[in-house]
């Protein structure tokens, strides 16, 4: 059996849970693509804590993580069970400890289950989350990542949730407007790092320049994106599986690592 993948999906706005659009159908095709994993492991932007934690419960929450949008939205339920076990591997390869099994605190946050609905509709597969530990550097981040890599090889798809842009400040919220140049140029920047499998490199420079900045004013969307390319093989490949831009700035970007 080959490794799983690892992947980094874009959630942008949470509407798209509801959508029917060219990025959802994409997210459709990438759940048939591949052998269906014994679980999935999330890095979402939006569970953020004072040291790590995985959840571990029987059956995780749906968590709506947002405020103001339409009702509909709020009645998504995503029913995917837990695993404990899986939850206790991870605990075990942590590199730092204490690891925090979290039995009823979190669950499963709008960066996990907005995508996750489109790429296993039926919620038939073990889903956790890892949470962004707020004292952890961007190099500790990616380590982490690293130590999660024997995860793949056991069934387990990783998935970071988050965007490569993601500037509240800098949307657009109606009509068609093109990229800013900011947008694009560090969007390439990431491009090209991932490329060159630069994992250092991309952690120490993604706030670095004026471009950074304000792509990642905050770093908790683009630290996702570390684990994936920290839990890569010298053996994968490196796919952009959907390029675009939302809502002006907010990249889409999203890219998998498969044997």
């Amino acid at each position: 059996m080959k490794p799983q993948p690892s992947l980094f999906l874009a959630h942008g706005s949470p509407m798209n849970a509801l959508a029917e659009n060219r990025y959802t159908r994409r997210l459709a095709a990438l759940g048939a693509q591949w052998e269906k994993p014994t679980a999935v492991l999330v890095v979402s932007a939006h569970w953020e804590t004072e040291g790590t934690y995985v959840t571990h419960m029987e059956r995780p929450r749906t968590i709506h993580d947002f405020g103001g949008f339409p009702d509909a939205l709020y009645a998504v339920e995503y029913p995917a069970p837990g695993s404990p076990e899986v939850a206790e591997r991870v605990s075990a390869l942590v590199p730092h400890k204490p690891v925090g099994l979290d039995d009823s605190c979190w669950g499963l946050d709008h960066g996990t289950w907005s995508v996750l609905r489109h790429v296993f509709p039926r919620a038939d597969v073990p889903v956790l989350q890892l949470s962004l530990d707020k004292h952890l550097t961007p190099r500790e981040h990616l380590a982490l990542g690293e130590a999660l890599a024997p995860l793949r090889a056991e069934g387990v798809m990783i998935v970071g949730s988050g965007n490569v842009t993601h500037n509240l400040r800098r949307v657009v919220w109606s009509g068609d407007a093109p990229p800013p140049d900011w947008a694009v140029r560090f969007e390439t920047w990431v491009k090209e790092r991932l490329q060159a499998r630069d994992g250092q490199g991309l952690a120490d420079g993604f706030r670095a320049t004026r471009d950074g900045q304000i792509a990642a004013p905050t770093p908790e969307h683009f630290l996702p994106l570390l684990y994936l390319l920290g839990a890569s093989g010298a053996g994968d490949r490196l796919t952009f599986e959907y390029e675009a831009m939302e809502l002006g700035s907010l990249s889409m970007l999203s890219l998998s690592f498969a044997a």
